[in-house]
């Protein structure tokens, strides 16, 4: 099951003048400002800054599909002809990500949230 686009990660290498741009369009500060990951809240979305976002092989805004069961997905994903970019790993708290390309090479990405299942 998915919830849909809720999260959008942008791979950026100046995270300080990605910071303050993100903080103008967005009207808010960021809730998360750490060296790996400075996170935005704003209309319903979460808004990522990942400074390592291009060495893990994002090549641009990558939206995150939030999901009950990352991994069942993921091979899904796989199984239909998706190209595995990154595999599941644990950024936290038990907040699942992966990510992979689909014949376009178009990036879709996963996330799966604890906090949020119910």
């Amino acid at each position: 099951m998915t919830a849909g686009v809720q999260t959008i990660i942008y791979p950026v290498k100046d995270p300080e003048r990605a910071k303050a741009l993100f903080t103008a369009l967005l009207g808010v500060e960021p809730y998360a400002d750490e060296p790996y990951y400075i996170g935005f809240k704003a209309g319903g979305q979460d808004v990522g800054l990942d400074p390592n976002g291009h060495a893990q092989g994002l090549t641009g805004p990558v939206p995150f599909w939030h999901v009950t069961d990352l991994r069942e997905r993921l091979a899904a994903l796989v199984a239909a002809g998706a190209e595995l970019v990154q595999d599941a790993r644990d950024v936290g708290n038990g907040r699942l990500v992966a990510s992979v390309k689909d014949a376009d090479g178009n990036m879709v990405g996963l996330l799966q949230d604890p906090t949020t299942e119910k």
